[in-house]
């Protein structure tokens, strides 16, 4: 199923045909966009669920949950996020839609919102729990003015995270701190719990997530006992989880994100403007060429023909003994030289910034070979380049397999020295890509040559088996734990890095791994932290 509604000021991808994601561009929104004053590259990314799974959606919700929230009222909800819609990619398990600063990501059970710079994310997500009851249909609640907002729906899960700012003297409203953020999110919800995650006088990230079936906090609460972060800086598995949760989509959900710092200079030009467009008029007229030589060969075979000698004039045939030129364009004149430039001028669109030089990026950049059309044909990668310079892109991916569901991948790069920062998250699984996670990190981090990143994995945890009879149970358990080690021993050596830091910590339900890694050559000093408290 492919929503075909246009929204007004959006134009539709003449590509586009049902049956394949959807692409509309708002026109509007990115003929004025310049990412000059964009430099906090670390984004802010929240998740909320409201609802297990896709097939676990409660029954007064509407059939697609909140797929059938229309991007105008998730636009008017960014307005209080202070970013703008770019263009959408809808499909039939998930719509994406490229922002501003960053990436929203719409499935029918959750919400997935990514935005980078001074962006206030969290002013959001009242509206966002009022839209879900209100236009979804998810179970609320009546008449508890959170921050105004009176109907909220109470949601399965939430999670926010983030590494820490570079520059946190900059950002507004409840991001100034972590401290103010958790403050925000223990406004809304009851049982939340908050980590910093790394060392912190070092790279560190933070998250936030309440248990399953989230309880809303009463109106009536009076001043509650803060939520404590707690620092984990040590390799370790907490003492104790609260059991495992009824998650429908059971192994398959997991969720890898790279966040890289100090982008190796030379790579980092691709994602430049000039840098792009010059790339692009050179592959253009490149094809051009080729084009006018592959039309060229045909006329092997006339002149080996008994016509070989004749060429053409209006509409005489002269035998003159001149080789036959279909591009003379019946110019008799044979001293004018062919210019690819006159017969097929380089587009436009290709020297500002926009969505057909961020595809460009794409694909030289190597990005778009991350999940190849060859594995998924039914992939789209919705890509922007901005002036002048920064790159963001979205990818929709098919499952291989049908019933498999629609996956997606993100990609945001600030390219300046001063402050360079990339991030790729996706949710594809390792299972179904065919290949190990340390592949596809390496073929990220090959792509930007930072200096250090880190690696946070989200993986949901198998059922717990407790009969020990079970014999066939207990050989997929095993060969699942040898599975894990091949790949935790796998993602110690990362082509280039040294590992400097590995913290798992056990959630309900998930296992998070954090991985922080160097490049062996770096010589670029202590870590540009920014903020080294909460």
């Amino acid at each position: 199923m492919v929503n075909t509604e246009i929204p007004k000021n959006y134009t539709a991808s003449p590509s586009s045909f049902s049956g394949t994601p959807h692409l509309t561009i708002n026109r509007d929104v990115a003929k004025d966009l310049d990412s000059t004053n964009v430099f906090e590259g670390p984004e802010k990314l929240l998740e909320v669920w409201f609802s297990a799974s896709p097939a676990s959606l409660p029954a007064s919700a509407a059939p697609h949950g909140l797929k059938v929230v229309s991007s105008d009222t998730w636009k008017e909800m960014l307005d209080l996020v202070n970013c703008q819609v770019l263009s959408i990619v809808e499909s039939e398990h998930v719509d994406a839609y490229l922002l501003s600063e960053s990436s929203m990501f719409v499935f029918p059970h959750k919400l997935i919102l990514k935005t980078c710079g001074t962006t206030t994310l969290l002013s959001g997500l009242p509206r966002i729990l009022e839209i879900a009851a209100l236009v979804a249909g998810f179970p609320h609640v009546v008449g508890n003015p959170i921050d105004s907002i009176a109907t909220a729906a109470s949601p399965y899960r939430v999670f926010y995270s983030r590494k820490n700012f570079l520059f946190p003297d900059l950002q507004r409203g409840p991001h100034r701190s972590w401290r103010d953020e958790v403050k925000s999110l223990d406004k809304l919800f009851l049982g939340g719990s908050a980590y910093m995650i790394g060392k912190m006088n070092g790279e560190h990230w933070y998250l936030y997530l309440t248990e399953p079936n989230t309880v809303l906090t009463p109106p009536a609460t009076p001043d509650r006992i803060e939520t404590e972060t707690k620092i984990l800086d040590l390799p370790m598995v907490a003492p104790g989880t609260m059991g495992q949760i009824d998650n429908v989509d059971g192994e398959h959900d997991e969720t890898l994100e790279l966040l890289m710092t100090d982008l190796e200079e030379e790579n980092a030009q691709q994602f430049y403007l000039e840098h792009a467009s010059a790339v692009a008029e050179g592959r253009h007229f490149q094809r051009a060429h080729k084009a006018r030589a592959a039309a060229q060969k045909p006329l092997k075979t006339i002149n080996e023909c008994d016509i070989e000698n004749m060429s053409i004039h209006g509409t005489d045939y002269v035998d003159n003994g001149d080789a036959l030129d279909v591009f003379s364009n019946t110019s008799s004149d044979s001293s004018e030289s062919y210019s690819s430039e006159d017969e097929d001028p380089f587009p436009p669109e290709l020297t500002t910034e926009g969505h057909a030089l961020g595809t460009v990026v794409s694909e030289c950049s190597g990005l778009a070979d991350v999940y190849s059309a060859s594995k998924y044909p039914d992939a789209r990668i919705d890509a922007y380049i901005f002036s002048p310079c920064g790159f963001s892109a979205n990818g929709v991916v098919p499952a291989a397999q049908a019933g498999d569901g629609t996956h997606y991948f993100t990609v945001h790069v600030t390219p300046e020295p001063h402050c360079s920062y990339a991030s790729f998250e996706t949710n594809v699984p390792s299972r179904q890509t065919g290949r190990e996670t340390a592949e596809v990190i390496e073929h990220v981090v090959n792509i930007f040559k930072p200096g250090r990143f880190s690696v946070t994995l989200f993986e949901a945890k198998p059922p717990e088996i407790w009969d020990e009879n079970d014999l066939d149970a207990l050989a997929e358990l095993k060969a699942a734990e040898r599975q894990a080690a091949r790949k935790n021993a796998r993602m110690e050596s990362i082509k280039g890095y040294r590992r400097v830091d590995r913290i798992v910590h056990d959630l309900e339900g998930y296992e998070l791994v954090f991985r922080y890694y160097e490049r062996w050559d770096w010589e670029g000093g202590v870590p540009r932290l920014g903020e080294i408290a909460y």
